[in-house]
């Protein structure tokens, strides 16, 4: 058994094979000569592990991110967070972060997040003097920031993984994900001081008025979402139908920069995305379906308790595994496979589940921009045309600037905590 569910995953992952596949591949090798079923099983639990309400949020949420890109809502925030940095140290730079962090609010999306900033920031940071390996790398880095602001659709796909509340777990992302945000705008003011940029822009009122005139149906999007998932007005389910909604009319009469047609070819390019997502969900459920029957995550549990690990050792030991399994695995695959395995050991040494959620989504976000194969890389090259090499080195200083945020999110659970105590 562990040939087949170990080794030749494995093997398959190396070769390039396609995640669904690799998942799929130990799974029915396992069932079919190590445990041999009836093959009914593996259709009821593929078909089975789709049939959940929750999961029609994700392709809601990608429609909606996806109009908000095609419709040029994102660039309409794009000039409004550059309004606000003023004559800030760095302020493009800080503009490139806090960007990033109000399309998360939106789509949830990262690398969707890459591509938007990365067409029309890009060329300024370089005119600006940062240089194409750390306006690369900073684009890269950024958008990791998607998967921690809510809507999150990491945090729905754990939510439905650990059975953990959707709408605690959105507003459990919100100080995380401006944390890191922080962060790296203090780092990018510490190098344009140190370096001496140009500041890009000056602090005017008018200029700001005019931004938030422009911006400001693209900004009521997410305080109206979050605000109806927190009141009770709706689920997140619902959340993503009534966001999809709101894009489209926005984008068709308010703002008039799409067609009907053209909505439609962003509603096409979303489900080809949701069916990737979809299909990834399928398979890895298979693969969980089968840990679990074997008793894996019991022996996993009893094992750990075995060693006796603290606490402290215990979220270090997680976090090393993750920051590895997020240079290979996307958050999807990597939350559908693991949380199940993981999270009953968190919850037997004292972890909140809804914590641990957000310590998850933080390491695979930060996975998305690590060598080698983080997927905001491939974004950003296909944005820049840098070669690889030259973005390894333009992310490795915000790999560190995240992951300094990581320690402090995972030894400090008050930080993802607090603002959900109510819910």
């Amino acid at each position: 058994m562990i040939f087949t569910l170990a080794v030749i995953p494995v093997v398959f992952l190396a070769l390039g094979t396609p995640v669904f596949l690799v998942f799929l591949s130990g799974a029915v090798l396992t069932l079919f000569f190590v445990l041999p079923t009836p093959p009914v099983v593996l259709h009821q639990v593929i078909f089975g592990g789709l049939d959940n309400y929750a999961l029609l949020a994700v392709p809601f949420f990608v429609f909606a991110g996806e109009l908000m890109a095609a419709s040029g809502i994102a660039s309409r925030l794009i000039v409004f967070v550059l309004a606000l940095t003023g004559r800030l140290p760095g302020s493009l730079g800080v503009a490139t972060v806090g960007a990033s962090a109000a399309i998360g609010a939106i789509s949830g999306s990262s690398a969707a997040a890459v591509a938007a900033l990365g067409k029309t920031l890009y060329p300024k940071l370089v005119g600006a003097g940062y240089g194409t390996e750390r306006s690369a790398g900073l684009l890269a880095s950024a958008g990791a920031i998607d998967i921690v602001i809510p809507p999150s659709i990491a945090m729905i796909l754990y939510g439905l993984a650990a059975e953990q509340s959707i709408p605690r777990l959105f507003v459990a992302g919100v100080l995380p994900g401006l944390l890191i945000a922080l962060l790296m705008a203090t780092f990018i003011v510490a190098v344009a001081v140190v370096k001496k940029l140009p500041i890009s822009g000056s602090f005017d009122p008018r200029e700001i008025w005019s931004a938030t005139k422009g911006a400001v149906w693209a900004i009521l999007m997410p305080v109206v979402i979050l605000g109806g998932i927190y009141n009770g007005w709706f689920s997140p389910t619902e959340a993503g139908g009534f966001a999809c909604l709101y894009a489209m009319i926005v984008a068709r009469f308010i703002y008039r920069s799409m067609t009907w047609a053209e909505i439609i070819r962003s509603a096409a390019n979303s489900a080809m995305l949701s069916a990737q997502i979809m299909i990834i969900v399928a398979a890895a459920g298979v693969l969980t379906w089968l840990l679990t029957t074997q008793g894996v995550p019991q022996a996993i549990v009893a094992g750990m308790e075995a060693m006796n690990m603290s606490l402290v050792t215990f979220l270090l030991a997680v976090n090393l595994v993750l920051l590895v399994v997020g240079c290979f695995l996307d958050p999807t695959s990597a939350i559908l496979v693991l949380a199940p395995l993981l999270v009953p050991i968190a919850v037997s040494v004292g972890v909140d589940p809804i914590h641990f959620g957000i310590i998850m989504t933080v390491n695979l976000a930060i996975g998305m921009f690590t060598p080698p194969f983080g997927l905001n890389l491939f974004v950003a090259q296909t944005v820049t045309n840098l070669p690889v090499h030259s973005l390894y080195r333009g992310v490795l200083p915000f790999v560190a600037v995240q992951i300094i945020a990581l320690v402090i999110i995972t030894y400090v659970p008050q930080l993802s905590l607090m603002l959900g105590a109510s819910l």
